[in-house]
């Protein structure tokens, strides 16, 4: 759990300087979530050995998508419609279906 929320930090980070990026490119904003994309990835090597690939993205996957929407709306203004916003919640459902669905089902 530690290198999944390690990951998903530095992800959250990285996504961050990119909307930075976007509003003002420079050379060391894209070096810099070069970096940490890359770290994050790395992180996510390690999770996919140790739990598998399929629990591993789909966990990162809706951390992430909760996470960077959070940012995206609180610290950056930016807004979704409801269709968008029901898009998310679908997401979360379907993450959340695929990775507890075989431990609901008693396998």
């Amino acid at each position: 759990m530690f290198l999944l929320g390690l990951s998903t930090a530095i992800f959250l980070l990285a996504a961050t300087v990119a909307k930075y990026w976007a509003l003002g490119p420079s050379l060391g904003k894209l070096v810099l979530t070069l970096i940490l994309y890359s770290l994050g990835n790395l992180i996510m090597l390690k999770l996919i050995k140790e739990f598998g690939m399929s629990i591993s993205f789909s966990l990162s996957a809706v951390i992430q998508l909760v996470a960077v929407n959070l940012v995206a709306l609180a610290f950056f203004s930016e807004r979704v419609t409801s269709l968008q916003a029901a898009g998310i919640v679908l997401a979360i459902v379907a993450v959340a279906l695929i990775t507890l669905g075989p431990y609901l089902q008693g396998r």
